[in-house]
């Protein structure tokens, strides 16, 4: 399932856009930034962004790729609804469960929205990224992004040269916090005594602000940063191509080697788009199902992926040696700051660099 390399072009933010048995039909306005399909579907699925829109290059288009390949596999009528502020929320999934049978709330920030909507629609079906809702019309879509990002701390810890990391976040949800700590533990299982320098922009849609941030973490020292921002993380490939050779970026959700190919270590893949792909699937085929689906390295739904090419065979093995543990339930990677604090690295043979000590 292709992420965002299936897109051609970052999409227009104020529209609304439209996909039916494979192709973006013509379309007859129906309100500000609104537009329909000009043919009939069976299946009418609606994917309500949070405020960082189409064209984040991350989270929003993955979960629109996942739509689009829907609408051409399955002859749904795909359309998007973006919102520009969280004051949206609440009106674009009204309008999305009134037009269609599917509505796709993406990510944790529109929980209270769909708290909110869900049942005045029990007839409705929706499949909620990143967040639960126990509405039994709601199936909600959570990932266990602490696995996938242990592996990538793995990596980094592995990899870098001054022995210093970096976390750019957008806003800490627990998606976030998911990913920070799990990075944080897999960095140090290899070396306890690494350096994570953290900073948040408290924004998913701020890349001038992604790249100052940075930038500032290049400049104490952090020669690999994993950006978990959304829109803001764009700007944290600008600081590594600003910067050149010497510093990397481990990207969250999906691929983003377009924003830099010599700038991307690797990517946390985080199957958004293969999550919205099911559930258009199973409207389609009136095998739909509520309740929550909680996805990790096990279910394929989160893994490291997309290395680039200087990484060598032996940090390859060992990376995959620790995905093995964590399938195996021989590692339990924490998910939240109680579980980070009470967690005890499990090293395994050809997996510690106890010589790695933080940059002076």
């Amino acid at each position: 399932m292709a992420g965002l390399t299936r897109l051609n072009a970052r999409l227009n933010r104020r529209r609304l856009i439209v996909a039916s048995g494979g192709a973006a039909l013509g379309a007859a306005v129906l309100g500000k930034g609104a537009y329909v399909a000009a043919q009939d579907s069976d299946v009418i699925a609606t994917l309500v962004t949070d405020t960082a829109g189409i064209g984040d290059q991350n989270f929003n288009d993955l979960a629109n790729a996942g739509g689009v390949q829907a609408a051409e596999d399955f002859g749904i009528d795909w359309r998007v609804l973006e919102s520009q502020t969280q004051a949206d929320y609440v009106t674009n999934l009204t309008l999305a469960l009134e037009q269609g049978q599917l509505t796709v709330p993406n990510g944790f920030l529109l929980i209270d929205a769909v708290a909110e909507v869900a049942p005045q629609f029990p007839d409705k079906f929706i499949v909620f990224i990143d967040a639960i809702d126990e509405n039994p019309n709601v199936q909600s879509v959570v990932f266990k992004e602490h696995e996938g990002a242990f592996l990538g701390g793995i990596l980094s810890a592995l990899v870098t040269q001054t022995g210093v990391l970096g976390i750019v976040g957008g806003i800490r949800v627990p998606p976030v916090e998911r990913y920070e700590v799990g990075f944080i533990a897999g960095a140090r299982t290899i070396n306890p005594n690494i350096e994570i320098l953290i900073s948040y922009a408290d924004s998913f849609e701020d890349p001038t602000l992604g790249q100052d941030l940075t930038l500032a973490q290049f400049n104490n020292g952090a020669d690999i940063v994993l950006p978990i921002a959304g829109r803001t993380g764009v700007g944290s490939f600008d600081a590594a191509n600003e910067r050149g050779e010497g510093v990397w970026i481990l990207a969250g959700d999906t691929d983003q080697s377009h924003l830099g190919p010599e700038a991307q270590l690797a990517y946390i893949k985080k199957g958004v788009d293969e999550a919205v792909y099911q559930g258009c699937e199973q409207v389609a085929n009136d095998t739909f199902e509520a309740g929550i689906r909680d996805l990790g390295l096990t279910e394929a739904g989160m893994d490291l992926l997309g290395f680039h090419a200087s990484v060598d065979q032996g940090t390859l093995d060992i990376v995959e040696a620790y995905k093995q543990a964590i399938i195996d339930g021989t590692i339990a990677v924490p998910a939240n700051d109680a579980e980070l604090e009470a967690f005890e690295p499990t090293v395994l043979e050809g997996g510690a660099t106890p010589e790695a000590t933080p940059a002076s």
